[in-house]
């Protein structure tokens, strides 16, 4: 496999799992891929800026059996990411490097029995200076944001961003602070919510449960309504210059804590497209634009839509090989963390190489392949410039089913009505898929009940005085929830959705919203 970053790694754990012997291919002197951040990045290679925050808490974005310490923050830092990813190596003994002897003189070939590539979709800047009229008599300096490690250097600049996704967002703030001002140039606009949810709580980690998935597919109208509603009532969009021409489950949001707070100091100004450059009162203009796609070593029939997209089947496997011999991990996005999903994947992949595992007939696949690429030009606004979406539950849970992992419902809340409450009404950790099948982990369950413990355990830094126990108030709410509960799950794992009473759903939904913290 290529590049020890994240994904690299859970595709290590799960060779060794399986009883492989992998081999990883990493171009640099240490792991962590994008997430280790250098003072002086090596050439042709993407880095991250020196503030950046992950925007995926730590419960959502961990792996399925390694749990973060509970002294983690939430929303890590990158060296506090970066000392889970190396203390999630050493727990399962990742690595162990050798060097052949020969290796400055062999030249001799190794030959493998399957390839995972680990690359990512963070590869190569997109700079499409055609665009903007005027570029080549622009008398300041520009770049793309992978370049961009620190605000310094920028004091007293006036400076332009161009994009506003999570990178546009975040170094337009960044730069804020120093520079005499900052302009958020934007064609579409964007949705912006914050890391932190309901109640302080962190943001993915409520609103993202099985129940949540299934009123959101049920009443989509309703819940994007309701959505869009609740993020203008925080601030409006419109007023502030940011409202998209999408609806909110069109594309991606922003994630960013102070980008409001910039907006309405002055100190960022949020303008729309650049038509034309003239003049030299800008000093600095950064491109926060999408990241092109480099594989150079796979076979150029892989590629679609301008190298954008990969023509795999699951975002996998390439539908046109005699054998399911090389798999693409993590080449992914959704509206979470990539983490678990790298984790399916390689799970998944392991166990095809084994021949545990089948995969359908070449033209099947090639099918099955339209019909997702059609599902997302329906689901998604602009797929051509974001061709690798896919919803988070849906996705883990299809993959899931046919590993043999994917939690019985039903079967947890008559045997275990403490779990299963949180598997169905709690957020989808990637805990769940551990309860049982291959590479079933014996603290799945512990995990799972003890979550927001761990979500808890960084803000204790002070204790304030305990209010009055609500406990009869909660025991009895999770007593009436426990008996709709059971009904509702027997129609949604036989998937009878269609059937559903739909006003008892919503009363379901409604209490389950309550600050009961399963």
């Amino acid at each position: 496999m290529y590049v020890a970053g994240p994904s690299s790694l859970t595709s290590i754990k799960s060779c060794l799992d399986e009883g492989m012997e992998p081999t990883c291919f990493e171009s640099s002197d240490d792991i962590g891929g994008l997430w280790r951040f250098k003072e002086h990045p090596d050439p042709g290679r993407v880095n991250i800026y020196q503030s950046v925050i992950i925007n995926s808490s730590k419960e959502m974005m961990s792996y399925s059996d390694f749990p973060p310490p509970a002294h983690l923050p939430n929303n890590m830092h990158h060296p506090q990411l970066l000392s889970y990813l190396r203390l999630y190596a050493q727990t399962f003994d990742l690595f162990n490097v050798r060097q052949r002897p020969d290796f400055p003189v062999s030249g001799q070939w190794e030959v493998f029995d399957a390839v995972m590539v680990c690359t990512g979709h963070f590869t190569q800047p997109h700079l499409p200076l055609n665009d903007f009229p005027g570029i080549e008599e622009f008398e300041g300096r520009y770049f793309h944001s992978w370049e961009y490690l620190s605000a310094e250097g920028l004091q007293g600049k006036r400076v332009v961003v161009v994009g506003i996704g999570n990178s546009g967002g975040g170094i337009a703030v960044d730069a804020s602070r120093v520079a005499e001002q900052v302009y958020l140039s934007t064609r579409k606009g964007a949705w912006v919510v914050s890391r932190v949810g309901a109640g302080g709580l962190p943001g993915d980690l409520v609103g993202t449960s099985r129940l949540d998935r299934l009123v959101q597919k049920l009443f989509p109208s309703w819940i994007t309504m309701m959505m869009e509603k609740k993020l203008n009532r925080t601030f409006d969009h419109r007023l502030y210059g940011l409202q998209p021409k999408h609806r909110f489950f069109a594309q991606i949001p922003v994630v960013n804590d102070d980008l409001l707070g910039r907006i309405i100091s002055g100190r960022v100004l949020v303008k729309p497209n650049i038509r034309e450059i003239k003049g030299s009162s800008v000093v600095w203009m950064l491109w926060c634009l999408p990241l092109a796609t480099t594989m150079t070593f796979l076979p150029s029939g892989l590629l679609t839509n301008g190298g954008h997209c990969l023509c795999l089947y699951r975002h996998v496997f390439p539908p046109g090989l005699a054998r399911p011999s090389l798999a693409v991990v993590g080449f992914i996005c959704n509206l979470g963390a990539i983490n678990p999903l790298a984790e399916m994947q390689a799970r998944w992949a392991t166990q095809v190489f084994k021949g545990l595992l089948t995969l359908p007939s070449q033209e099947a696949m090639l099918q099955a392949v339209k019909r997702d690429t059609s599902t997302l030009q329906n689901r998604w606004d602009n797929i051509h410039r974001h061709p690798l979406q896919v919803d988070h539950i849906p996705y883990m849970d299809s993959m899931a089913e046919e590993l043999g992992v994917r939690p019985n419902l039903l079967g947890l809340l008559l045997r275990e009505p403490g779990v299963g409450l949180r598997v169905l009404l709690g957020p989808c950790t990637p805990y769940q898929y551990r309860l049982r099948g291959p590479g079933q982990w014996d603290g799945a369950r512990q995990a799972i009940l003890t979550q927001w413990e761990r979500v808890a355990q960084p803000f204790r830094t002070r204790m304030p005085p305990q209010p009055e126990s609500r406990t009869r108030a909660s025991s009895s709410l999770i007593l009436t929830l426990s008996v709709t509960v059971l009904l509702l799950t027997t129609f949604y794992t036989r998937h009878s959705l269609s059937s559903l009473p739909t006003g008892l759903l919503y009363k379901i939904y409604s209490l389950s919203q309550f600050n009961l913290i399963l």
